[in-house]
């Protein structure tokens, strides 16, 4: 197979397309999932605090009607979060304004058709959204099938809608769409009739679809740039897979991954990195060169979280609360230090500082050290974290909840630096 290098996708590289593609977005900016450039790293150049609690740098909070998992987005001068109300059935976008928090739409997408069941730290609303900066692109499970659909990012007005795939439900559904040039990118895999597919961002239509396995899978599309050319990446179903994304055709296909996976593929311009947690825990990485050779794999569980990589070291938080460093390319173990508690969020990293947000809202920060495990400090905001949290323009938005009177009640924070 044809040899194959990998290399980060810089903001600026995203920028100097925009005019081509329709893509307005700003440094500041924290447009999909894992951000810009995909890979969970935020601009250096930002500090966001360090220190925070309900009285101490706050800069404001607001009630988040409903439930979900999907993190916050951050474009231009809005906020946009996913959200689904149990209590009408409607599952929704929301926009807030990013400097004062106030809601400026709230846009129902569908009514009824619930699913039921899956597993209990699934929502209904677990997917992280994407915008172009003049559209915001959402998925959600509904009526038993994976909808993609478009609003206006401004006024919140419905745009498109369009039906991937039917979907048997499992675990749950939490795969977030990807914005990239003239596409959306979406996948939809599960025990019926899975697909991968890229959707015209202007008019929802479908213009590649892949059929996928049979089987359960939770991984979201990421792309990255290889040997001078962008592909996109998805690993489960016992496959790790490389496709064109502007026209799915197969780069590269192996076998290695394992059934079920959650977290996002990261590479160090050489390797990329594949986890899972069914039926077994395993991290591995493998050779990018198209051949899926695996390099070295262990049987560490980081299932959920996805992992980090910087100047050639990968670090990752596993779902029982450890915190790990691997050299990237070896495997070779550097340390690992203690935290406290479960881990569903992805860490983020600022910098030299990894935040890691634990399930009942403390986080975590420590330094991105090749030597030893480094902590900073730690912060608690409510009682539970499922979602990743957005750093951006030296901000950190956050969702949360808590219980008021004895009900669950989520809420969308902005820690910044008080002035």
């Amino acid at each position: 197979m044809r040899r194959m290098f990998f290399s980060f996708a810089l903001t600026i590289s995203v920028l100097s397309t925009a005019a081509a593609q329709d893509i307005k977005l700003a440094e500041s900016d924290w447009p999909w999932w894992r951000g810009p450039n995909r890979n969970g790293v935020a601009d250096p150049k930002q500090k966001p605090p360090l220190k925070w609690s309900e009285t101490e740098n706050i800069l404001w909070k607001t009630q988040v009607p409903g439930k979900g998992h999907g993190s916050p987005i951050v474009v231009g001068n809005h906020v946009y979060l996913a959200t689904a109300d149990h209590n009408s059935e409607t599952q929704s976008m929301l926009c807030y304004d990013r400097n004062t928090g106030k809601l400026i739409w709230h846009t129902p997408i569908h009514k009824g058709g619930f699913a039921i069941g899956g597993n209990e730290k699934s929502t209904l609303a677990s997917a992280t959204a994407a915008c172009d900066g003049e559209r915001v692109f959402i998925t959600f499970l509904h009526d038993k099938a994976i909808w993609a659909s478009a609003l206006g990012a401004r006024d919140g007005k419905l745009l498109w809608q369009t039906k991937v795939a039917d979907y048997v439900l499992h675990q749950g559904f939490g795969s977030s769409p990807t914005v990239y040039k003239s596409l959306l990118l979406v996948s939809a895999d599960n025990k019926g009739t899975g697909v991968l597919a890229g959707l015209n961002r202007l008019t929802g239509e479908i213009t590649w679809k892949v059929e996928r396995p049979m089987l359960p899978n939770y991984a979201s599309p990421i792309v990255l740039k290889v040997a001078g050319k962008e592909q996109l990446f998805f690993t489960g179903c016992k496959l790790v897979t490389s496709l064109d994304p502007l026209t799915g055709k197969k780069n590269w296909e192996t076998e290695g991954s394992t059934e079920e996976t959650v977290t996002s593929t990261v590479t160090d311009g050489q390797h990329i990195v594949i986890s899972g947690g069914f039926p077994k825990n395993h991290v591995a990485v493998l050779k990018a060169d198209g051949s899926g050779k695996t390099v070295w794999e262990n049987g560490t569980k980081v299932y959920v979280p996805s992992m980090l990589e910087h100047r050639g070291y990968l670090y990752a938080v596993q779902d029982a609360g450890v915190a790990m460093c691997w050299k990237f390319d070896t495997g070779k173990e550097i340390w690992k230090g203690r935290l406290d508690g479960k881990f569903t969020a992805s860490p983020v990293l600022v910098g030299e500082h990894i935040y890691a947000t634990s399930e009942t809202g403390r986080t975590f920060i420590f330094r991105v050290n090749p030597e030893v495990y480094d902590p900073v400090g730690q912060n608690q905001l409510g009682t539970e974290a499922m979602a990743t949290p957005t750093i951006c323009g030296g901000r950190i938005y956050m969702r949360l909840a808590g219980f008021t009177t004895g009900q669950r009640q989520e809420m969308l924070y902005c820690i910044g630096q008080a002035k």
